[in-house]
């Protein structure tokens, strides 16, 4: 029995051994079976890291790009600010010169305004003596007018004390003859 109990000890031990083979196995299943998990965990991280990597590459170009385009753009821009300046400048040299321009006009108009106030101070008196010499036309006319009438009245005196004298001589020179004659006889 010793040869039997020699090898039911050693069965022991072997079922033992597998049991804790099978242990072994099972613990070595797990930590398989979790370096799995974690491997495509860190699998799908790393996939959703390459596609965020090649997201930011393309964020990137893009933003590149668009340096690039602001880059040109400032590049214009400052030329038309050059070209602009340069406007600006000659467009300042017209307003000056125009401005000069503008100055001498305005005192040629106060030269034109003051002869147009004293032309019309000249005007307002030659108007002022203009109806005074109208006034005195008017009234030279109702003069002349009365004048006339009393030099018709006159003529027409004179020419009736005229035919009075030529009655009167002819009466005279009749008298006259008469008389001669009475002289005579």
């Amino acid at each position: 029995m010793q040869l039997f109990g020699g090898f039911e000890e050693a069965t022991a031990e072997a079922s033992a051994r597998a049991d804790q083979a099978d242990c072994d196995i099972r613990d070595y299943g797990k930590k398989v079976q979790s370096l799995e998990i974690g491997y495509d965990e860190t699998n799908d991280k790393l996939t959703k890291a390459s596609e965020s990597l090649e997201e930011a590459d393309k964020q990137f170009k893009e933003v590149e790009a668009d340096v690039a385009a602001l880059t040109r753009r400032i590049m214009l821009m400052e030329e038309e600010d050059k070209k602009s300046a340069e406007v600006l400048c000659n467009t300042i040299t017209k307003l000056a010169v125009t401005s000069k321009t503008a100055d001498n006009v305005l005192k040629a108009v106060k030269v034109v305004e003051s002869t147009c106030m004293n032309n019309e101070v000249t005007i307002e008196e030659l108007d002022k003596n203009l109806r005074a010499t109208i006034k005195m036309a008017v009234d030279n006319e109702q003069k002349l007018d009365e004048l006339s009438r009393k030099l018709g009245v006159q003529e027409a005196e004179l020419k009736r004390g005229l035919e009075r004298a030529e009655l009167a001589e002819k009466n005279l020179k009749g008298i006259e003859e008469e008389l001669e004659l009475v002289g005579e006889n």
